[in-house]
């Protein structure tokens, strides 16, 4: 009961930033919780409410796991990251990341049209992390379209398949 209502505080929470502009958390919530809703929108935005929900499961199964970063902005972007010979930045290298949006080359603004699906998405992605939903996916924290087979796809063991997507657990 006691998860319940903290739950449902931290939506409210969460959705009354939306209105006032200000997040009750506080920066890093609120940086963790964009990074959560991005990787969620460019991973599975074409997919059913399970299958963003899953995508965010994998997020949070990572966090958890010592073998991967520990908050959910780090597991997103985690990638080999190469330095600008004209700015000296770094930047995620082309086509290495662990989510293949972050590092694609693309603009990761998110289109007019999508804007409501966004925003729903943001709010989904605080019950995902809060554990609002539980783990649909089994303790996966791996996954690849259907229609793809990764090299490391024989490493790992399956668990679900949702949607497009096959899931599996990376046993310890």
């Amino acid at each position: 009961m006691l998860k319940r209502l903290f739950v449902i505080g931290c939506a409210a929470a969460f959705i009354g930033g939306f209105v006032t502009g200000k997040s009750a958390f506080g920066a890093d919530f609120d940086d963790e919780m964009r990074c959560m809703a991005d990787n969620m929108y460019w991973e599975s935005r074409n997919q059913s409410f399970r299958g963003l929900i899953a995508v965010g499961n994998v997020v949070m199964n990572r966090v958890a796991d010592s073998r991967f970063p520990n908050t959910v902005c780090e597991v997103v972007k985690q990638g080999p990251e190469i330095k600008s010979w004209k700015s000296g930045e770094y930047f995620p290298k082309r086509d290495r990341c662990q989510f293949s949006w972050y590092c694609d080359g693309k603009p990761d603004e998110i289109p007019s049209q999508d804007k409501a699906l966004y925003e729903v998405i943001r709010a989904m992605a605080v019950k995902v992390s809060t554990g609002f939903f539980g783990d649909i996916t089994n303790g996966a924290t791996h996954y690849h379209a259907y229609y793809v087979r990764p090299d490391w796809a024989d490493t790992k063991t399956p668990t679900v398949r949702v949607d497009a997507h096959i899931f599996y657990r990376w046993e310890k």
